[in-house]
């Protein structure tokens, strides 16, 4: 089935959806998602939307942009930075027409929180710049865009499963893919498609991410012969629930929690005098392992307390009730009584598809634009979060370079032709499909997908060093040779997740093999990127940007100079 749209969003999250929205007033949208688009992985972000709006204390646009930053070890574009610092607070106002319900202070204006990195007067102390909607930021914040959406008349695409971008003369058409509940393919030709797939946490083992972050995106664009920028940066976030990965938003800490060792110390005092426990999660997240080699885990575990007892029953109920019902569900116990073991959690990538500040996916270091192919939110690298990404700065992403793209698409699609798909477009996919339908393989998903969770988490996480980056590598590529013998279970068409998931394996092997073989050429460590052998920022060699391709003979790295400006590098102390 062919259907045709001006412009196609692969992905509906709050980039995807912001994107939609924008391009709507003057195109036909189509929104494509591989889950049922209310249940995008954006709803899972709790704490806060970050904006100077100076609501509690005073706030500037200039301290946002410092310590975006200060935040991403010096790696941000500022150019990107500047763009977000400046035009959060409007952003917000917008959100709040929408009829997005911030919470309010005494004043009844939108009400202000403290966030981790987030200071005044360029590092002097914390500041409340955190806007948010109780602990379901994410969640109010899509509901509005997604009603929005539905009203302006943007088709949602539920349940397809994106395999191939389409090309014709060297401008992006259109995209195919199946319906999960059919198996049947489907294709789509527009004058523009935006990746916004969101990111890719479950090629760890332990993530705060959704089953679906499986890097489809990163893929998609690895198979047009794009490269990836900066995928050596993984953000782990500090204050997963141990075991779990299920996050306890920095809200918590925001409000009052403190973490502990097993000694019962509140350690960040050390690691980080001025912002305590609300450092940037890189420098809390490097602590709380620290803590843990040297023996001061909790019991000689592998996890360390996040104490909220001190903020009270009622405000934990009032401020942070979905981080309280999550601690009483998978925990069974109540956090205005007992501290919650915690540890680091694969949250975020830093790095993704190279855009500029306006959508437009580059087709190499050198910066030219691939008409037709947009792509923004986490699987974006604009970059504006550099090695390390501040909290409340993702959400402010999605909004602002969401919105930038669509008005980039709006303008560029009046003058584009469409142009006609390849004539094999639904053939790419039934290929795909019936090669893994019909194999007899021996070989099965969950446990490939669980040997390269592990392999990630033991050796590609917080820390790292070139011998165990190389023998990662070099397990990747096994998997990977294994891969092609990979037998379903179920040769069915209908709802077919073993079809599904063979398929995102693919994917998140290629990932995978991109961020190690990323992680071993950067020698030295910044932000979310620590090498115990080269344990030192460089600025001398490594400012710059990594760029991967994968080639016939292997992977291939190039590097593209910074977008310096205003803020030059100094020592990040806290």
């Amino acid at each position: 089935m062919i259907n045709e749209y001006d412009v196609v969003v692969i992905g509906g999250g709050i980039a995807g959806l912001y994107t939609a929205l924008t391009a709507v007033e003057n195109a036909k949208v189509a929104v494509i998602s591989k889950v049922h688009v209310t249940r995008s992985h954006s709803v899972a972000a709790q704490g806060g939307i970050a904006a100077s709006l100076g609501n509690e204390e005073e706030d500037h646009w200039e301290w946002h942009m410092y310590d975006t930053v200060k935040g991403s070890d010096y790696l941000a574009d500022q150019n990107a930075a500047e763009i977000l610092a400046k035009d959060a607070p409007n952003a917000i106002y917008t959100l709040e027409h929408m009829g997005v319900p911030f919470s309010r202070n005494a004043e009844s204006k939108i009400e202000q929180r403290r966030f981790g990195g987030h200071t005044k007067n360029f590092g002097e102390a914390p500041v409340k710049r955190a806007c948010y909607i109780s602990d379901r930021t994410g969640r109010a914040i899509m509901d509005a865009l997604y009603d929005r959406c539905l009203q302006k008349g943007v088709a949602m695409h539920n349940e397809v499963f994106i395999q191939q971008l389409l090309f014709a003369l060297n401008n992006c058409c259109g995209a195919a893919g199946y319906d999960l509940a059919t198996g049947k393919p489907q294709v789509f030709h527009a004058k523009a498609v935006v990746l916004a797939t969101g990111g890719c946490g479950k090629i760890y083992k332990t993530t705060s991410n959704g089953f679906a972050s499986t890097g489809d995106g990163f893929a998609l664009a690895l198979d047009a012969l794009l490269p990836l920028e900066d995928m050596e940066f993984v953000q782990f976030h500090p204050t997963g629930i141990y075991g779990l990965g299920i996050l306890i938003s920095e809200a918590a800490r925001a409000e009052g929690g403190v973490l502990r060792n097993g000694l019962g110390e509140r350690f960040m005092e050390r690691y980080a005098p001025t912002l305590k426990d609300l450092a940037p999660r890189d420098i809390i997240s490097r602590a709380i392992l620290k803590e843990i080699s040297e023996s001061k885990g909790v019991d000689g575990k592998d996890y360390v307390y996040l104490d909220l007892r001190g903020i009270g029953k009622e405000s934990l109920n009032h401020k942070l009730p979905e981080i309280t019902s999550f601690i009483k569900t998978y925990l069974g116990l109540d956090p205005s009584e007992t501290q919650i073991p915690v540890a680091p959690t694969c949250h975020y990538m830093m790095g993704g598809i190279p855009t500029d500040v306006d959508g437009h996916v580059l087709a190499d270091k050198a910066g030219p634009i691939l008409p037709g192919l947009y792509a923004a939110g986490e699987c974006a690298c604009v970059s504006v979060h550099g090695a390390n990404r501040l909290g409340c700065n993702s959400l402010i992403d999605l909004v602002i370079f969401g919105r930038r793209t669509g008005l980039s698409i709006l303008k560029e699609i009046r003058t584009r032709i469409c142009q006609p798909l390849p004539v094999q477009a639904e053939s790419i996919v039934i290929d795909k499909i019936n090669s893994l339908l019909e194999s007899h393989g021996n070989e099965r998903v969950a446990v490939l997908r669980e040997s390269l969770q592990c392999l990630m988490t033991e050796e590609c996480s917080v820390y790292r060093n070139g011998q165990t980056l190389e023998h990662a590598l070099a397990q990747i590529h096994l998997l990977k040779k294994r891969l092609p013998n990979v037998g379903l279970t179920s040769k069915s068409r209908i709802f077919n997740y073993e079809l599904q998931e063979a398929l995102e394996l693919n994917n998140m092997l290629r990932v995978a093999e991109v961020t190690v073989y990323s992680a071993l050429m950067r020698r030295e460590s910044r932000g979310a990127h620590f090498r115990s052998d080269y344990p030192n920022r460089n600025d001398e060699e490594w400012l710059k940007h990594t760029f991967v391709d994968e080639t016939p003979t292997g992977l291939k790295e190039n590097y593209k100079p910074l977008a310096s400006g205003r803020f030059a590098p100094e020592k990040r102390r806290y």
